[in-house]
């Protein structure tokens, strides 16, 4: 009787060791996932607070030309993002080139205030991979 109780014991371990197995790794997936949507809002407010401060200069070619080089390196970043990705040469450039806008675009204040968080927002999802 002893050995049907431990086998069942045995069996039961089993079963749930793979079941705990599949799902940390089914946790693990989603909290992926997870992460990987908070990044894409954060690119997306970003994109949309560029488009909103592009609006105030869209007649200055050099200033056009630094909005559209950090919509392009955030499209890139978050098209990896997509396929699961973490491109951090990507981000890198795209921080870069948000910095040369902050740094050097004529900007309203909420513009530069708003672009300016967004900047520390996108240097921080760097330090925390």
């Amino acid at each position: 009787m002893t050995s049907v109780i431990s086998r069942r014991n045995a069996a039961k371990r089993l079963l749930f060791s793979i079941g705990g197995t599949s799902l940390l790794a089914y946790a693990q997936e989603h909290e992926s996932e997870h992460e990987h949507g908070h990044t894409r809002d954060i690119v997306d407010r970003v994109q949309a607070d560029l488009e909103r401060a592009a609006d105030f200069t869209r007649s200055n070619g050099k200033e056009s030309e630094r909005y559209h080089n950090v919509q392009h390196h955030l499209s890139e970043f978050d098209r990896e993002l997509k396929r699961g990705r973490f491109d951090k040469d990507k981000l890198d450039a795209a921080i870069d080139d948000l910095k040369n806008v902050v740094k050097n675009n004529t900007l309203e204040s909420k513009d530069r205030d708003a672009l300016a968080a967004d900047l520390s927002d996108l240097r921080t999802l760097r330090d925390i991979r």
